[in-house]
């Protein structure tokens, strides 16, 4: 119940597919049932993650090998440890091949390499304090966001400071989600800037020479995985970069296979994630040009609750009893909650698409507030606003809006971006900030101005952005809801994310690792021995 509204994507003749999340409200079956759906699919069913994990920290790993080893070998000895002779023969793999075709070095045989060029071969020059790329855990570990590596007599005392992130926020997988193919991939995660040398160059994963070993660690975790919700319909679970951190959509891929099994005359909902300020925004800004793919309609799902938090409704804590105000009638937090799902209806338009709102209804709410809500969505330019019945009632309770959506589809739109490629980072960052989020204008760190400053340097400035801000507010403050006016927007730090083809700023606090509260959900979950029943994920 953060921002109000979740997005999701309907396309017709040309566009999308994925995951349902009223799928578990039914869940109420056998044992078996409850294992497979609570652990296969919301822990370890498409191995997405680990595999990404994997093929992260390689890298990560990597990157600090060969530090190590050019900060303690002689040109020589990397060059005989690099291109070793085998059986005899002595020759250069094709990704080392390819390094000296970047440095202008047209020789195969390692013979025929001049000092000068060995040295240019095997030297990097990573600059431990401009290395950039992150390791990565898919566990919540607030004490990972800064720590010490390599501190062992081993390392030599090549220790450095530097931090994990969450696995979701590995620019792999924002790769895997905007990816078209096996060959495509490679070549992005090849792409991928690690860090800069000492002269100020941009290390890929390329010059590491690691991109054949990450292509065979994600061979598999490319292909959507194939479900079905409980009343029969296809589903495509494939890629989860986060909102909040990442760009925050299903992949591609998915998208693709889903419109060709439909066919012309079908049907497609994609997700994504959290309000329209940032899943939508990124859908839109980095999914549809990288995919080419265009929606026919926005599907905005709100709910009562989280509109009455909009209001000016109290805190809600996880765990706790919901307060009154949320289970009782209460028109005006309502109305005041209103005014962020008519400047999501907006921000939707801002790209020529247009909207039908789906309010999701739950046992709490009331008639009058049902009827408040969609009389206002309409009111605020929604083409249609539906009350949905599917928490209690699964499909049949969402005959009405699958009719709306079908209708408001078949209408032209005239879709369009917000900023052109060709305006400056700052430029576009501003645009998001303004027309999106609310804010007078933006504030950069000096941190931030320096690192825009070097990836124009590096060619890099044609990037679309991808804001890591926090999902609880349109703004960068997590408190402010309703539709806060009059703030300055925070731009601490800004990444590149080469590979996956954005650039990426982090807004006022936002952490790439979240952190465990002070009562976890793991209280609550527990397995019993004799079922192998899973307890306490719903």
């Amino acid at each position: 119940m953060g921002n109000s509204l979740s997005k999701s994507k309907c396309f017709k003749k040309g566009v999308t597919a994925h995951i349902l999340y009223c799928l578990y409200q039914k869940l109420q079956k056998t044992a078996y049932s409850l294992y497979f759906f609570s652990i296969q699919f919301n822990l370890h069913l498409t191995g997405d993650i680990h595999a990404i994990t994997a093929a992260n920290n390689l890298v990560a790993a990597a990157i600090d090998a060969r530090i190590l080893h050019e900060a303690t070998q002689s040109d020589k000895a990397l060059y005989s440890r690099l291109v070793p002779s085998v059986n005899g023969v002595r020759c250069f793999s094709p990704i080392q091949m390819a390094r000296l075709q970047r440095l202008g070095i047209n020789k195969s045989d390692p013979s025929d390499l001049t000092p000068e060029e060995v040295r240019a071969f095997v030297r990097l020059d990573l600059d431990p304090e401009k290395v950039t790329w992150q390791r990565v855990v898919d566990t919540n570990d607030r004490f990972l966001r800064k720590i010490t590596v390599g501190q062992a007599n081993t390392e030599k005392g090549h220790a450095r400071q530097t931090q994990f992130d969450i696995a979701v926020a590995s620019e792999i997988m924002a790769i895997l989600a905007l990816t078209d193919g096996l060959a495509d991939m490679r070549a992005r995660l090849g792409r991928m800037v690690v860090g800069s040398s000492r002269n100020g160059q941009s290390i890929t994963a390329d010059d590491l020479g690691v991109t054949g070993a990450l292509a065979v660690l994600m061979k598999d975790a490319i292909k959507p995985t194939l479900m079905q919700t409980l009343e029969g319909t296809p589903v495509f679970v494939h890629a989860g970069p986060f909102a909040n951190i990442a760009h925050g959509n299903s992949s591609v891929l998915a998208d693709k296979l889903a419109l060709k099994l439909v066919g012309e005359e079908g049907y497609v909902v994609t997700e994504a994630g959290f309000g329209a300020d940032i899943g939508m925004e990124k859908f839109f800004n980095i999914k549809c040009r990288t995919s080419g793919l265009r929606p026919d309609v926005v599907v905005l799902v709100a709910t009562v609750r989280a509109l009455k938090m909009h209001g000016g409704g109290p805190n809600v804590t996880a765990g706790v009893p919901l307060p009154k105000e949320y289970i009782n009638e209460n028109l005006q937090l309502v109305a005041d909650g209103c005014s962020n799902l008519k400047k999501q209806i907006q921000i939707a338009h801002l790209f020529g698409v247009p909207v039908v709102v789906a309010l999701n209804v739950f046992k709490t709410d009331t008639q009058a507030e049902i009827d408040m809500v969609c009389c206002i969505a309409e009111a605020s330019g929604a083409s249609a606003a539906v009350q949905c019945h599917h928490w209690s009632r699964g499909g049949r309770g969402s005959v009405e809006l699958a009719h709306a959506v079908k209708k408001v589809a078949s209408q032209k739109n005239h879709f369009q971006f917000l900023y052109n490629l060709q305006d400056s980072i700052v430029e576009k960052i501003r645009t998001i900030a303004q027309k999106v989020y609310g804010a007078d204008d933006i504030e950069l760190s000096p941190e931030a101005q320096a690192k825009i400053d070097h990836y124009n340097q590096q060619g890099f400035g044609a990037l679309p952005i991808c804001m890591a801000k926090t999902h609880l507010s349109l703004s960068h403050m997590p408190e402010k809801k309703g539709v806060p006016t009059g703030f300055i927007l925070p731009i601490r730090d800004i990444r590149a994310s080469i590979g996956a083809g954005f650039i990426y700023p982090l807004v006022g606090t936002m952490s790439t690792m979240p952190g465990l509260p002070t009562r976890p959900c793991f209280y609550d979950i527990d397995l019993d021995p004799v079922t192998e029943e899973i307890k306490g994920l719903f």
